[in-house]
C-alpha cells in the first residue's frame, strides 16, 4: 500500500511540474502579445516584468513560515489553481491596472507553488531512496514545451490572449485538483519546522535531522542558484537576439535556438536521474557545469549561427541538471528543516532571473554580446567551487545512503 502511495505521489507532483511548465511558457512566450493589448510602453513593460519575481521570492517567503503550520500539499493544492486563474485573468482585461493586478496576484501565487512543489518533490525523493528529482523538473521542461508550442499557435492563428490560455487552464485546472489528492507530505509536515539560525555545524555533514536551519551553510547553494538562472535567464532573453545580431542568422532562425534549449534541457533532465544513482550528485553537478561553461564558450567565440546553435544545445544539457540537484542537496544537508531550506533557497531562483537579462543587457551595450556572454559562463563556474556542497556520497538522501536496488520503490513494471 505504501508502494502505492508513493507511486500516486509521484505521478500527482509530475503532473504539477508539467502544469506549471505549460503556464509559464503560455505567460512569458506571449509578453509582446500582452505589452500590445494593454498598451504597455517599452520603459513600463521592465517594472510589471519585475514585479512578477519579486512578488514571488517575497511569497516564497512567507511559505516558509506557512509550512511551519500547514503541509506543503495544501500549499500547492490552492496556489496551482490561483496561478492558473491569474493567467486566465491576464488574458480577460482590458486595462492596465486590470492586468497589473493579475500579474501580482500571478507572482504572488508562483512563488508559494514553486517552493511547495519542490518541498514536496526532495521529500519523496527521501522517501523513495533514490534521485528521482530531475525527472520532475523533466516534467516541467516538456509542459514548457507544450506551452510555448500552443503559444506559438496562438499567435498563429492570431488568437486572443483569453482564447489562447482558456484551453489549457480548462484542461489543466480540474487535473490539478484532481491529482492533489494523492500528494505526498513528509512525516511531520505542518507541525512546525526548525528555526532559521546563522551557525553552521561541524564539518560538511548533514545537520542532524529536526535541527535548525543554518543561513551560513545554506548560502553556497543559493550562490549556485542564482548563477544557475542568471544562464537560464540569458538563454531565454538573449539567444535569439544574439543569433540573428551578432552571428547574422535570419529572423527565422533566431527563434530555433531557445527551442533547442528547451528540447535538450527535457532529455538531460529525463536521463539525469540515473546519473546521480550512478555516479552521485557532486559527479553529475561537475558534469554539468562544465558543460554549461563549454556552451557559453562556444557561444561567445561562434563563427556562425549553427556554431552558435551547438553552443546553445550544450547550455541545455549542462544547465539542467543545476538547478533540481540544488534543491535535492538543500533537502540533505537539512533532513530535519527541508522546506525551510527550500523556500530561502527558492528565492534565489527569482533572484538570478532579475540579475541575468539586465546584466547580459548592459555589458552587451557597454562592450560587446559577446563578452557578455563570457560573464555567465564566468557564474555558472561557481558551482565547481561550492560542488562538495552536493554532498560527499552518492546523493545521500537524508540517511546519508541510498536503498538497495532491491528494495527500490516503484521499479517493476508499472511504476512511474
Amino acid at each position: 500500500m505504501t508502494d502505492v502511495r508513493l507511486r500516486r505521489g509521484r505521478a500527482s507532483l509530475g503532473l504539477s511540474f508539467f502544469a506549471q511548465g505549460v503556464t509559464f511558457a503560455l505567460l512569458v512566450t506571449r509578453i509582446p502579445a500582452i505589452q500590445d493589448r494593454y498598451g504597455i510602453s517599452d520603459g513600463l513593460l521592465p517594472l510589471f516584468l519585475a514585479a512578477v519575481p519579486v512578488l514571488a521570492g517575497a511569497s516564497s517567503v512567507a511559505t516558509e513560515k506557512l509550512v511551519r503550520s500547514v503541509p506543503p500539499s495544501r500549499v500547492l493544492r490552492w496556489t496551482q489553481p490561483l496561478v492558473l486563474l491569474a493567467l486566465l485573468g491576464v488574458g480577460a482585461g482590458s486595462g492596465m491596472w486590470q492586468v497589473a493586478l493579475a500579474l501580482g496576484a500571478f507572482g504572488l501565487a508562483v512563488g508559494g507553488l514553486d517552493a511547495s512543489m519542490n518541498m514536496l518533490g526532495v521529500s519523496l525523493q527521501r522517501d523513495y531512496g533514490r534521485s528521482i528529482m530531475l525527472g520532475f523538473h523533466a516534467a516541467y521542461s516538456l509542459g514548457g514545451i507544450v506551452g510555448a508550442s500552443a503559444a506559438w499557435a496562438g499567435a498563429h492563428w492570431h488568437l486572443s490572449l483569453f482564447a489562447s490560455y482558456l484551453p489549457a487552464v480548462v484542461l489543466l485546472l480540474p487535473a490539478a485538483l484532481l491529482g492533489s489528492r494523492w500528494y505526498v507530505d513528509q512525516q511531520g509536515a505542518g507541525q512546525g519546522a526548525p528555526p532559521v539560525t546563522g551557525d553552521a555545524p561541524d564539518g560538511d555533514a548533514p545537520a542532524p535531522a529536526g535541527s535548525a536551519l543554518v543561513f551560513r551553510l545554506l548560502l553556497p547553494l543559493c550562490l549556485v542558484m542564482a548563477c544557475a538562472y542568471i544562464g537560464d535567464s540569458t538563454v531565454a532573453n538573449w539567444s535569439a537576439k544574439y543569433l540573428q545580431d551578432v552571428l547574422g542568422s535570419s529572423e527565422q532562425l533566431a527563434t530555433v535556438p531557445y527551442n533547442v534549449y528547451m528540447v535538450t534541457t527535457l532529455l538531460g533532465r529525463a536521463v539525469g536521474d540515473l546519473g546521480v544513482r550512478r555516479f552521485g550528485a557532486v559527479a553529475v553537478v561537475r558534469a554539468g557545469t562544465l558543460v554549461a561553461a563549454a556552451g557559453f564558450a562556444v557561444v561567445a567565440a561562434a563563427p556562425g549561427a549553427w556554431t552558435g546553435m551547438v553552443g546553445f544545445t550544450l547550455l541545455g544539457l549542462g544547465l539542467c541538471v543545476i538547478v533540481p540537484q540544488t534543491f535535492a542537496a538543500a533537502g540533505r544537508l537539512f533532513p530535519g528543516a527541508s522546506d525551510a531550506a527550500i523556500a530561502r533557497l527558492n528565492i534565489f531562483n527569482y533572484v538570478g532571473f532579475l540579475v541575468g537579462s539586465p546584466l547580459v543587457g548592459a555589458l552587451g551595450d557597454a562592450w560587446s554580446y559577446r563578452g557578455a556572454m563570457l560573464v555567465p559562463m564566468a557564474l555558472v563556474l561557481v558551482t565547481l567551487v561550492h560542488a562538495r556542497s552536493f554532498g560527499a556520497e552518492g546523493a545521500r538522501y537524508g540517511g546519508g545512503h541510498e536503498r538497495p536496488r532491491v528494495v527500490d520503490v516503484g521499479r517493476g513494471g508499472n511504476g512511474v
